[in-house]
Parts: structure tokens; C-alpha cells; sequence
């Protein structure tokens, strides 16, 4: 169908919405979507580009179908990483919806009961959830569900790219094949996303067991232009007295540092976001706008946004940003999604994003209403020293930066997302959440229930049975006489927590309040008279309460020191092969601006003159040898396992690396012998296995440490290791040694 023929066949209420809006022409992922939910029955992945319209386009025809045919209980059943995603989109449906006699429905933590006890009561509409409070459903509502979903027609899933790899998605197919047992039918699977690298993976990871062809329409791209600057700065140490101004006390000495100012200059004249990726690092560049707007006498329109705030913290920034009214808010990945902030004019990005993914979401948050999205990403590293280590001489971070942007650029590249071979930690969960809502199963029944969950696929048999035998052990599961499983005492003890829902780590957080006034939470309590920093303010403590978690406070001047960790996330490998391309070649950037095109020239005299071009391992004077191997997060962490493990017949010792982006150690023997060492060890087939050690326990997921250590061991070597890609670093060096040769033979 054209876009007028589907703007025939909306029904009234969305052509009014369409009208209303002062909409000229549907969008080409509204067409798209549109085609798939009129004319199949398909799953549909829907990935196109930031405020490309894909929830309404998905809305569009799906309110369509519900108001021409009601159905009997909940319609729709959309799913979201973020409470405020589910909020942003309640209060947009919400206002859809007022007039069609389909009631919106939002369920997580921060909702009234009473809200939710309208759904319980009366079931239809759209559903609106996180994957956390849908686990909690299945598990303590089972009776309910027929009644909720019986005539469930679509399950919307929203950022499927934030959740594909993680166990929290894999945890969402789970609940959903799940769900299709109980009903006896699988709802259609809308996946939205504007950032997926592997559509192949995706539509594997959505389909689960549903048994539906799924349809990936190509959406043409909206958006051609992109401004980007990309600056550099060295970090100050003068500090300055802020005078009358807000107070004299100590705490209001400002470090006078340029990155800082010019971050500020950037964003205060536009409707901005700052973006850092740490929760520390966003309160302290918060605190730090706060400071210089009372140093110059600006009006204070910075604001902030992460999960540790309380709700009413981060719907004012929200809700100041959707206003007429200036505004800059500091946030983490909590506003990279898909929330309406309507007209933003510019990113600020502190350091650079995580991933491509992560650039382009961030990216893709302003440049509305027709105007080119405009990014500003900023760099501060501490002057190096004239005994500087050569590794530390590279401005590894900007690099990075510099290689994310022109992956996209250069080649389109997203990082494609890795499903897990072996999810144990989920496994286990899971174990426990169908036992606890299916009552005593024998151990075949539970098995078949949990390996046909399309997620535990290429789980073996053998491997479920081992953690069957060790969760029985330890009581989270029961044997009874029949032969039937039952939930055990330690397994109870975990279900009566509402943090059993979550399959991702918790900390044991604090909440801070002002007076009647909820601040957030932190994860560690602070002593009286201390001082910790949070929604951009410095706070001194008054009171403790530990038995009910309360921290009360109250605000002081200033802004705290906080550090954070240095490097994030995993980083892939066509990261770092772009990062060696940029820093050992002589490519222009446009959108560098002085400072950092002047950096980077720097980095790669260094570079030059150290052949780290020709060079994989070079020494940094003594014994003291530096490896560079040019590796994405995995194939790095396998490669330092490979030297520890043969360091005694390598002849090397205090192994060390920063990131993934460098290995130190020490070592008697010439760089050339030992290149040729290490290449012949990554010759032929290594198993990853032989790589973890027989007594090391890699508890990394919420519930490793429940698992049978064995299984564990193999679950990390499965998912957490990555062989195949150091044939990267041995033929390198095949070619490096061939080259010398060569050049021997010359007259």
C-alpha cells in the first residue's frame, strides 16, 4: 500500500492524531511497518533512525486493528528496558488514546497499586512493562494470566539493541515463549530499534520459538548531514577562589580548566544534553555547570538524569526539556533512549561513547523539526609527564572517539549484538521462576519446560543435569520422595525478594532524603558529617538509619572530587583495528578542531617513532616490554590469559595491561625472538577451556555465584572468551617477519 492508502485505512482516531499533529506525509517507517501489520501475520523488526517515528508507526496500525476488532483482555503488551521510557511513551498513548475506549496501562516499581489493581479489575487496552515487573506476574499471578492476555494480539519490544546482549533480553524471550505455552498461541513480535548491527541475530533473538516468519523491512535513512567537532584538552590544576559568589566557604574553589568551560559554552546556548557515561562522572560535570553559572552570574538551567535519581528528579528534567524553556541536561544512558525530549538542538559527549551504537543513539537525541543532528564530543586528560610511559603517551580515549565516528562514516558499522551460548546465570533464575509458578515438576518436565526456551537452545542436557544436582545440593531445589522437584528453602528465601525479578546485579542502595524531599539512592552509606555528591548538589549527612536504609541530608556549597573508572563496556575489534589505522596513518578529520587535530598529530609522531606501524611488540627500555595488540574486549582478555599461562616458557613475568588497548610485562629476550615466540603459540587450535583455571570461580552475572562451578568455568570460556580472531596477531607477524627477511636480502 502507498502512504495514502494506509492513511486510508487508519482508523479515525489515528487520522485525527495525524491531522492534529500537522503531519504532510506518513514517514517511510510508518509505510513500512504499516505494510507488514495490514497485509501478514508476521513478526516485524522495525529499525530505522532516531525520531524516525517507528512507535507511532507501530501504534498506528495496531490501534487500528484494536478498535475495529476489541479484543476480550489485554491487546497489546509492550516492553521497555527504562521506566522512563514506559512513562514517556503512558503519557504519549495516554493522550492517543483518550477517545478510543482502549485504557493505557503502565506497571513497574514506581506505579500506584492502585493503577494497577484498574488492569487487574478490568484487563484490556495496551499494557505498558519492564521485563522485571513481567517476571514478578508470571511467577505470583499465574492464575491471572488467561484472564489478562487471553486475547493478546501483539508483544512490543522497545531498544531491542540495549537488551539482545544481555541476559535481561535473553530473560524477555524467556517470558515470552513463556507466555505462548500458557496461551497456547504466540502473539505477533514487533521489535523497534534504531541502532542493530546483525539483523540476521535479531530476528533469531526475537522469533524464539514463536513460530512466525518475521519480516526486516530496509528503511531508508532520514537523515544525511551530521555536524560533529571533536575538541581536546588538557586537565588544570589552578584552582580559583569563586569569591561572593555563591559562598565562601572552601568547597567553592572551582578548578579553572577549559574543557570544563568550554563544555559549558557549548551547551548553555542551546537546548542541550551532556552526556558521560558513568553515573560519577555525569553528577561531577553537573555540579561542576552549577559552579560556573554562580561564578558568572548566569541563570542555572543545567539539570540532571540517571537511575539512581528519584522519579520526580528525572521527569524535571525531562519535562524542562520538552518545555519552551532554556535547558541542559546532564545525563547517562538513561536519556540515550528512545524518551520524546522534543526539539533538541545539540549533544555535548564528555569522552568518547561506548560503542557506534551508543554514538548513534546519543547522536540521534537532537537535530529535530529538519535540522541536521550536532554533536560536540569533548576530551580532558592529564598533561603527561616528561618520564611518561610511551603507552601512556597516546590519547587512547580520543582515539577511540575519533574511530567510533568513522566506522558509521566510513562504513555504516554498528556492532553486531552477541547472544549468549550458555546464559547460567539466567538459567538458574529461570529454573526457580518456573518451578515457583508451575508448582512440583519431575526434573524431565522441568528441563523440557526450560531447554525449549528458546535461549537456553544450546544448552546440553548433561550441563542442565549438573545444575539441577548442584542447586539441589545447595536447597535451592527439593527432591521429594515422587521423584518431583519442589522450590527449596534457599531458593525461597531469593523468590521472596522482589529482587529476584531483576537478572541483572543490584546493590544494596541507600535512599537520601532532604527534609521530605527524595534526592535517590547510593549504593554504600555515608558517615555523619561526610560529604557525597548526587542530582548535581553536594550533600552533608545528618542521620543514619541503617535498619530502614535512610541517609538524611542536607545541601552544602561546592561540588565533590569523584573518580571513575577510566574504560566501559566491551569494546569490539573493529574498534581497535580503526583505532591503529587512525593513529599510524595520516587521514584528515574535518571535524577535529585545533586541540585535538594538534593531539592527535602528537600521538602520531610518537607512534612514528616508536614503529609502532611495523612493531606489535616494542620495548620501553630495560626489561620492561609493551604489546599492542589491536584486539576487541574478549580476544584481549584471551590473549593476557595466553601469556600468563605460558609466561614461564615465554620467559616473561608482571604482565600487566590498560583496557584492551596495550600488555606491559617484562622480559630478558628481544622483541623480535619473542614476537616470534608468541606467534607460534597462537599457532593452530586453541580451547578456550584450558584458559580458565581449574579453581577460579568468574562470577561476573547476578547468579553465578549459584551455579555449579564447573558449568560456570565452561559458561565463561563459551561466552566470555574469543580465540579465532588471534590469527589476527599471528599472520600479522608471519607478514612482519617475511618483510625483515626480505630486507636482509637486500644489497
Amino acid at each position: 500500500m502507498t502512504g495514502e492508502e494506509i492513511f486510508s485505512r487508519y482508523c479515525p482516531l489515528v487520522r485525527d492524531y495525524i491531522y492534529a499533529s500537522g503531519w504532510k506525509e506518513l514517514r517511510p517507517a510508518q509505510i513500512e511497518a504499516a505494510n507488514v501489520i495490514f497485509g501478514s501475520d508476521d513478526n516485524l523488526i522495525l529499525s530505522s533512525d532516531t525520531a524516525s517515528g517507528k512507535t507511532e508507526a507501530a501504534f498506528f496500525p495496531i490501534i487500528t486493528e484494536l478498535t475495529e476488532n476489541p479484543p476480550m483482555s489485554v491487546g497489546v503488551l509492550y516492553i521497555a528496558p527504562l521506566k522512563s521510557l514506559i512513562n514517556d511513551q503512558f503519557s504519549r498513548l495516554d493522550a492517543l488514546l483518550t477517545d478510543s475506549g482502549l485504557p493505557v496501562f503502565h506497571w513497574h516499581g514506581d506505579v500506584a497499586q492502585s493503577h494497577k489493581k484498574k488492569l487487574l479489575d478490568d484487563p484490556k487496552g495496551v499494557l505498558q512493562i519492564t521485563p522485571e515487573s513481567l517476571e514478578s506476574m508470571l511467577i505470583n499471578r499465574g492464575a491471572d494470566i488467561l484472564r489478562i492476555f487471553g486475547g493478546l494480539r501483539y508483544v512490543i519490544i522497545d531498544e531491542i539493541h540495549t537488551l539482545m546482549s544481555a541476559d535481561r533480553g535473553n530473560q524477555v524471550i524467556c517470558q515470552l515463549d513463556r507466555l505462548d505455552r500458557i496461551l497456547g498461541f504466540s502473539a505477533r513480535r514487533i521489535g523497534l530499534s534504531a541502532t542493530i548491527g546483525d539483523m540476521e541475530s535479531a530476528r533469531r533473538w526475537l522469533t524464539g520459538s514463536s513460530g512466525r516468519n518475521i519480516q526486516a523491512p530496509v528503511i531508508p535513512g532520514g537523515k544525511s548531514r551530521i555536524k560533529l567537532a571533536l575538541q581536546h584538552f588538557y586537565i588544570q590544576d589552578e584552582t580559583t577562589d569563586s569569591g561572593e559568589n555563591p559562598a565562601e566557604s572552601p568547597e567553592s574553589k572551582i578548578a579553572i580548566d577549559a574543557g570544563y568551560e568550554y563544555i559549558y559554552d557549548c551547551s548553555r546556548t542551546q537546548k542541550s544534553i551532556i552526556f558521560s557515561n558513568s553515573r560519577e562522572e555525569t553528577e561531577y560535570i553537573c555540579a561542576t555547570m552549577h559552579q560556573i553559572c554562580a561564578l558568572r552570574g548566569d541563570n542555572d538551567i543545567f539539570f540532571i538524569h540517571h537511575g539512581n535519581l528519584s522519579a520526580s528528579i528525572r521527569e524535571e528534567a525531562e519535562d524542562r526539556l520538552k518545555s519552551d524553556l532554556p535547558c541542559v541536561a546532564c545525563a547517562t544512558v538513561t536519556m540515550e533512549l528512545g524518551i520524546d525530549i522534543g526539539r533538541l538542538e545539540r549533544v555535548v559527549q564528555l569522552g568518547s561513547p561506548s560503542k557506534v551504537s551508543s554514538f548513534l543513539q546519543r547522536l540521534g537525541r537532537s537535530g529535530r523539526r529538519g535540522a541536521p543532528p550536532e554533536m560536540f564530543m569533548v576530551f580532558r586528560e592529564e598533561n603527561p609527564l616528561p618520564d611518561t610511559p610511551l603507552p601512556q603517551l597516546i590519547p587512547w580515549d580520543m582515539l577511540r572517539g575519533i574511530a567510533v565516528i568513522q566506522l558509521y562514516i566510513d562504513e555504516k558499522f554498528v556492532e553486531p549484538q552477541y547472544v549468549k551460548k550458555l546464559p547460567v546465570s539466567l538459567l538458574f533464575q529461570q529454573t526457580l521462576s518456573v518451578l515457583a509458578s508451575s508448582g512440583a515438576l519431575t526434573p524431565k518436565a522441568l528441563a523440557e519446560r526450560i531447554l525449549s526456551l528458546s535461549p537456553f537452545a544450546a544448552v546440553e542436557k548433561e550441563d542442565y543435569r549438573s545444575l539441577l544436582v548442584h542447586m539441589i545440593k545447595k536447597d535451592y531445589l527439593s527432591l521429594c520422595e515422587d521423584g518431583t522437584l519442589l522450590v527449596g528453602l534457599a531458593g525461597e528465601r531469593l523468590l521472596k525478594s522482589f529482587k529476584f525479578y531483576a537478572v541483572f546485579k543490584d546493590s544494596e542502595d541507600y535512599s537520601v532524603k532532604s527534609g521530605s524531599d527524595e534526592i535517590g539512592t547510593i549504593s554504600s552509606p555515608v558517615p555523619v558529617g561526610d560529604r557525597f555528591a548526587l542530582a548535581g548538589r553536594v550533600w552533608e549527612v545528618e542521620e543514619l538509619d541503617l535498619a530502614r536504609k535512610l541517609i538524611f541530608v542536607h545541601s552544602v556549597p561546592g561540588k565533590m572530587e569523584i573518580s571513575w573508572p577510566g574504560d566501559y563496556g566491551e569494546v569490539h575489534t573493529k574498534v581497535l583495528r580503526k583505532m591503529f589505522e587512525i593513529l599510524c596513518g595520516d587521514r584528515d578529520f574535518p571535524y577535529l578542531k585545533a586541540n585535538a587535530r594538534e593531539r592527535l598529530a602528537a600521538a602520531r609522531r610518537v607512534a612514528g617513532n616508536a614503529k609502532i606501524k611495523s612493531d606489535r611488540l616494542i620495548s620501553l627500555g630495560g626489561s620492561t616490554k609493551c604489546l599492542f595488540p589491536w584486539l576487541g574486549t574478549r580476544s584481549f582478555s584471551t590473549l593476557v590469559r595466553i601469556l600468563k599461562k605460558h609466561a614461564g616458557e615465554l620467559g616473561i613475568r608482571s604482565i600487566e595491561h590498560n583496557g584492551c588497548y596495550y600488555i606491559t610485562f617484562k622480559s630478558e629476550r628481544d622483541c623480535a625472538d619473542l614476537t616470534a615466540a608468541i606467534a607460534s603459540l597462537l599457532d593452530g587450535e586453541i580451547d578456550p577451556m584450558t584458559l580458565v583455571g581449574k579453581g577460579e570461580l568468574p562470577i561476573s552475572e547476578k547468579y553465578d555465584a549459584c551455579v555449579e562451578p564447573e558449568l560456570l568455568r565452561k559458561a565463561f570460556a563459551l561466552d566470555r572468551l574469543r580465540t579465532d580472531e588471534l590469527t589476527f596477531l599471528r599472520e600479522e607477524t608471519v607478514l612482519f617477519f617475511e618483510k625483515k627477511s626480505r630486507q636482509k636480502k637486500l644489497p
